[in-house]
């Protein structure tokens, strides 16, 4: 019977255990919701876990320069996606999209195609309980390797033409005659 008892109350403590509150999940590469079937996916999408630090939280991202998007998947302490977000600073060689989706707030980043080199933007995150907002900062490193890239396109300039640059005007001169009449004679 005492080992009955005993098993029971470690079983739930244990059970309690599990519930206790725990920090959310640290960010994974997500996959985003592709809703039309045309969001192409990077060939390399690496994502650090999120730190915070004095400038606020951060995160790492490594991302192939293929036309394809890497995104990263944020939530608020309580599990759900922030009730806002704005795109704080804009990265320099890519585009960044904002969205929430499944109790997550997702991130999309795509690099301009061929790019190759460091990249980065700030996203502002408001919570839904009127708390003060989270700035993220999304630092990328970006690898173009065997990405070809893209034509270089030369604007069409239209041929001079073959008169003179230089215009002339002619004024012309009208010469003004009156003709007054002469009274006639009774």
């Amino acid at each position: 019977m005492h080992v009955r008892a005993a098993a029971s109350l470690l079983l739930t403590g244990l059970v309690i255990a599990g519930c206790a509150h725990k920090p959310p999940p640290a960010p994974v590469a997500a996959i985003a919701p592709d809703p039309f079937g045309y969001l192409k996916r990077s060939a390399v999408c690496t994502v650090s876990p999120v730190t915070t630090g004095p400038a606020g939280r951060s995160v790492t991202m490594a991302v192939r320069s293929d036309d394809g998007l890497c995104a990263v998947a944020v939530s608020q302490p309580d599990g759900t996606a922030y009730a806002s977000f704005l795109l704080q600073d804009l990265p320099e060689h890519g585009k960044a999209f904002i969205h929430n989706y499944n109790n997550q707030t997702l991130i999309d980043y795509t690099a301009t195609t061929a790019y190759a080199g460091p990249d980065g933007f700030s996203v502002s995150l408001v919570s839904s309980d009127g708390g003060p907002r989270t700035l993220l900062h999304v630092a990328t490193t970006v690898d173009a390797t065997g990405v070809p890239r893209p034509a270089v396109v030369t604007p069409y300039v239209a041929p001079a033409s073959k008169g003179s640059a230089h215009r002339t005007t002619t004024r012309s001169h009208r010469k003004t005659t009156r003709t007054t009449k002469k009274p006639q004679s009774s």
